[in-house]
């Protein structure tokens, strides 16, 4: 099974990914954990690593076919904003998750502890850097909540719920369209 899971940053994503691929005992692969590496690679921060990205998309797209050869092996969850999109023909269940940004960027601030400003100013920059990208790239705007409430099989807001609580919904839900594998 190919279970990919979409958001913004700091929605949860690589946090439920990792512990859905260890509950379902599936391999796991992070896009944004390969974004971060390439930049720590190039030493540059992630707002000049994203400012660079924009004038090299070559990047992207080396990333972005990773994730379709990744997924063309079999069974496996990827945490990837546009994995959903760009495994749409062969996933099997695609996930999206949201939250405010006033709560994505206080969960980032203690993960990576931080100042909220700064990591408030970070985000707000790869994130306007990530949308002109991929609408470039892909013609995908991940601003577009109607194509979102449409494309994907879960939607789950996750400002108020635990770790927990996201994982029961998801299992819950994955019971219901392939009951036997789990």
């Amino acid at each position: 099974m190919i279970i990919t899971i979409s958001g913004l940053h700091g929605t949860g994503k690589s946090t439920i990914a990792k512990l859905l691929a260890n509950n379902l005992g599936l391999p796991y692969y992070s896009t944004g954990q390969a974004f971060r590496d390439l930049a720590e690679d190039y030493s540059m921060t992630l707002e000049e690593f994203s400012d660079y990205v924009e004038r090299n998309p070559e990047i992207d797209k080396s990333l972005d076919k990773k994730v379709i050869d990744m997924a063309k092996k079999g069974s496996i969850v990827i945490d990837s904003q546009l994995s959903g999109h760009l495994l749409k023909s062969i996933a099997d269940y695609k996930i999206h998750l949201t939250c405010p940004l006033k709560v994505r960027v206080e969960r980032m601030t203690a993960r990576d502890q931080s100042s909220y400003d700064a990591k408030l100013n970070e985000t707000t920059i790869r994130e306007e850097s990530e949308l002109k990208r991929f609408n470039k790239l892909y013609n995908i705007d991940l601003s577009d909540n109607d194509f979102i409430q449409n494309f994907f099989d879960l939607i789950i807001d996750t400002e108020s719920l635990s770790i927990e609580a996201v994982m029961q919904i998801i299992l819950k839900d994955l019971e219901k369209i392939k009951p036997n594998d789990f």
